[in-house]
Formats: C-alpha cells, sequence, structure tokens
C-alpha cells in the first residue's frame, strides 16, 4: 500500500508548506464559526474551492468529465471526503479546542490502514501494521481522555464527531482508489467538490437560510483562507507531493500539521490542551512511524 520514495530538499519543502496551510485550516475555520454557522460555511468551502479549481482546470486546457459514470463516483467522493468530514468537523470544533482536533485529525492514516485491509486483498494487515494501527487508536483514546466518557457532555460527542469524520476520510480514499483511477488530480479535485457543492449549498440554505448581512473583515479572511488555499490549492499542492514523495512520505503530514494547529490556537485564542491531548499525540505519532513501515524494516534488518 505505502510507496516509499526518498523526499528531496524540494519535496520537505513542499510537505513543510502543506503542513503549514493545513495547520492553519484549523484556526481560520474556528474564526469563520464565530460568525458563519457550520453548514454555511461547509458550503462556502466546497463551493467556492470548486469554482478555483475549474479555472485552474480550464486554464491548463482541461476536459470536464461527461460520463454518468464518473458524476456519480464524484457525488459518493464529495460526500465522503467532503460533505461528511467538513460538516462533522466544522460542528466538532464548536466544543473543541483546534488543536486537539488537528491531533484527531491524524488519526485519518490509522483509519486509512484499517478500512483499506477490509476493502483491498492486497492491502490486509501485517503484524506490523497491526502494531502500528493498535498504537494509533491507543493515542486517540489517550487524547481524548476516555474517563471524560463517564459523564458524556457535548464536548465528549463533539470529539466523537470528529473521529467519524476521520473515518469518512478512510472511506474516500478507498473509493478513489477504487472508482477514480487514473483521472487528472485537478479534474478528480475540481469534479469531487463539484459533487459536494450540489450537496452542500442546497444544505445550506435549508438549515441556515440565506445570508442576510456580510460576516467582519476578519471572517471573510478566514473563509478565503480555508477555502483558496487551504482547499483548492492545498489539494493541488497534495498531489503533487504525493507524486514526488510517495503515499508514506505525504502520510508524514497528517503530524505535521499538529505542530502547526496547536501553538496557533494557543496564541489566537489563548486555547490551553490537557496533558493527555500531548500524550495521546505521542502514541498516536508512533503508531504512524510504525505503519510507516521503514523503522520496523530497519530494526529487523539491523
Amino acid at each position: 500500500m505505502i510507496d516509499q520514495k526518498t523526499l528531496t530538499p524540494r519535496a520537505w519543502a513542499e510537505l513543510g508548506l502543506l503542513s503549514l496551510i493545513w495547520g492553519g485550516s484549523f484556526l481560520s475555520i474556528r474564526i469563520a464559526l464565530d460568525e458563519i454557522p457550520f453548514v454555511t460555511s461547509v458550503a462556502y468551502r466546497v463551493g467556492f474551492a470548486a469554482l478555483a479549481l475549474w479555472c485552474v482546470v480550464l486554464w491548463r486546457g482541461g476536459r470536464i468529465p461527461r460520463a454518468p459514470r464518473l458524476w456519480g463516483a464524484f457525488l459518493v467522493m464529495g460526500l465522503l471526503n467532503n460533505v461528511l468530514p467538513f460538516t462533522l468537523m466544522a460542528w466538532g470544533q464548536l466544543h473543541v479546542e483546534t488543536g486537539l482536533t488537528s491531533i484527531l485529525n491524524a488519526a485519518t492514516a490509522v483509519f486509512g490502514v484499517l478500512v483499506a485491509a477490509l476493502v483491498f486483498a492486497d492491502e490486509r494487515l501485517t503484524w506490523a501494521r497491526g502494531v502500528g494501527v493498535a498504537l494509533g487508536m491507543l493515542g486517540v483514546a489517550t487524547a481524548i481522555g476516555l474517563h471524560n466518557f463517564r459523564h458524556f457532555d457535548l464536548r465528549s460527542l463533539a470529539q466523537l464527531a470528529i473521529i467519524a469524520g476521520t473515518i469518512c476520510y478512510a472511506f474516500a480514499a478507498a473509493w478513489a482508489r477504487l472508482k477514480l483511477k487514473g483521472l487528472p488530480p485537478e479534474i478528480a479535485a475540481a469534479s469531487m467538490l463539484t459533487g459536494s457543492s450540489v450537496i452542500m449549498v442546497p444544505a445550506a440554505l435549508l438549515v441556515d437560510g440565506v445570508p442576510t448581512s456580510l460576516p467582519s473583515p476578519g471572517a471573510i479572511l478566514a473563509v478565503g483562507y480555508y477555502t483558496l488555499i487551504a482547499t483548492a490549492f492545498a489539494y493541488l499542492l497534495y498531489y503533487r507531493v504525493l507524486a514526488v514523495a510517495g503515499a508514506g512520505n505525504a502520510m508524514l503530514c497528517t503530524l505535521l500539521v499538529v505542530p502547526v494547529a496547536i501553538p496557533l490556537g494557543a496564541w489566537v485564542r489563548q486555547e490551553a490542551l490537557p496533558a493527555n491531548a500531548f500524550l495521546g499525540f505521542g502514541i498516536l505519532a508512533l503508531g504512524l512511524i510504525v505503519l510507516d513501515g521503514r523503522l520496523t524494516r530497519r530494526l529487523l534488518s539491523g
């Protein structure tokens, strides 16, 4: 499953840039949520990002897919990769710190391995991947603090919503492998976001109604950041990193995002995370390193 390639200095720079961009997305989303309902905020994210990516596609001379089968696949992909996780995480961020959201988001890679093992015959769990998954799950449980569920509250439900979002990402990755192979990345991303917009724009109008006033300049800048930079541009950059560095190295991005998101949340919103969140991230990081496979192979060969 994991294609290991060498990280060149340029690939490291692009991976670092992507981590900075996505690390800032958690804060920008939270800032926007102070003024914009969470369903509408997701509609803005997928709608404006889709428009931006179609501009890129047309500028590069790409062709809009026409096959109904493909558009059905894009609709499902948009539901799994955007509509459900973006909505669940946006609602979760109303009750959970941005830093903790980024930690829980790192579990995407763990659930991705589990779902791939269930769906694809060539991605079954080895003992090393099993250990990595177990460590990852332990890290998530530690970060959440399972003792908090003795008195189940809105914060506990919000954390579970964020975890559910990461599971959606995992199923989206499997769906993409099954249905969207061979498409140019910018066309696949633009089409997926279009499918997401078909769902989210009517949902926002139904749930939140037509916006009657403009948000503050700060909220508008936040929306601009997480739609145009952290979604549209980030998708293009991610696919480039994936092609150059491989899936195993791109997995590092889920770890590198966290050290960006936590300080930003502390600096801008004065968030303070409990000690168990940092301990959970450490265990989860170890699990992802084991899943990456290189450390295990070195130990066995040494």
